[in-house]
């Protein structure tokens, strides 16, 4: 089932071009790229975990606590780093078991330098495309010196910690004609118990239609920031969820999207609004806190100091 690709070089990271995703059948011979195996465990034991999506404004960047482990789901803009760091400190961890960076848009990966130099940093996985930028050049430098290399995942795969499962989907097309960078993201679903969390990084709408049949879910991330994609409506019909979590400003959220959810009677958190907002899921319900302060130094580190226009208005 587990299929990643490794490269083991900086030089490799950095001059390879990811030629894209594959639609690889599971070894379960499932044809789809989005059915795993069924669910299996670390432990019987159930335990509380908790999901906290970051007020990042126009980004992406949740930390996944189970009861021994942590995962990180894209890390926000360059400045964003310490506030992935000043959570993973609240939380009490100081080790990363898997960071997973959907795709390499700044506003997904620019602050996981920060965070690989200053944690343990176990795996990282990232899609299989390419998108050079200053950012992901200071994320191959961070995993270079600490001897780490970029996973990157070609067909389903999965992994469990605790009492969680999780599934990573890739894309299953080379390219997409409304964008490859954001149809390219990763989408992850958990499953804790009876507690079903999907993550979907900035799909789009060529992207949505491969993830129509991955199954019901009772949180989800929404796609894309809240931005408006036009078969929003028939992903939330066919996914189901209870509980929407979505993370941008409130230029990029679209009203028809914020009509879609209220249609349907999806409760919906933003983060512009609602600030840092935590889900805790205790294996049969699920609970939400907003507003919380993870002691966050809103004054920039000096790394940070140098940053475009556009970073400082996300």
């Amino acid at each position: 089932m587990k299929s990643v690709k490794k490269l083991v070089s900086l030089l490799a990271v950095t001059a390879v071009l990811f030629t894209g995703c594959s639609g690889t059948a599971s070894e379960s011979g499932t044809s789809s790229g989005n059915t795993a195996s069924s669910v299996s465990v670390e432990t019987t034991e159930t335990y509380n975990l908790t999901v906290d999506f970051l007020k990042v404004g126009k980004a992406d960047a949740a930390v996944i606590a189970t009861e021994n482990h942590v995962v990180v789901i894209d890390c926000g803009e360059k400045t964003d780093g310490k506030k992935v760091r000043n959570c993973l400190n609240y939380l009490g961890r100081d080790t990363v078991d898997y960071m997973i960076l959907t795709h390499y848009d700044q506003d997904h990966i620019g602050g996981a330098a920060k965070v690989i130099n200053e944690f343990t940093v176990n795996n990282v996985f990232g899609a299989d495309y390419d998108e050079p930028s200053d950012e992901y050049s200071a994320l191959v430098e961070a995993m270079s010196a600490k001897n780490m290399s970029m996973n990157l995942i070609t067909s389903a795969y999965t992994f469990s910690l605790d009492d969680a499962y999780f599934e990573v989907y890739p894309c299953q097309q080379n390219s997409y004609h409304d964008g490859n960078d954001n149809n390219h993201s990763l989408v992850i679903k958990m499953t804790h118990h009876d507690e079903v969390f999907l993550f979907t990084g900035d799909a789009m709408q060529e992207r949505l239609v491969e993830l129509m049949d991955i199954g019901d879910c009772d949180v989800l991330k929404e796609p894309y920031h809240g931005r408006e994609v036009a078969n929003l409506g028939d992903f939330l019909d066919k996914v189901t969820p209870e509980y929407a979590i979505v993370t941008t400003d409130e230029e990029n959220y679209a009203d028809s999207t914020a009509q879609a959810l209220a249609d349907r009677n999806i409760e919906t958190y933003v983060t512009f609004r609602d600030g840092n907002i935590r889900c805790t899921s205790t294996g049969s319900s699920v609970s939400f806190e907003t507003g919380l302060n993870f002691k966050e130094d809103d004054t920039a580190d000096a790394s940070d100091a140098e940053i475009s226009a556009e970073e400082t208005n996300s």
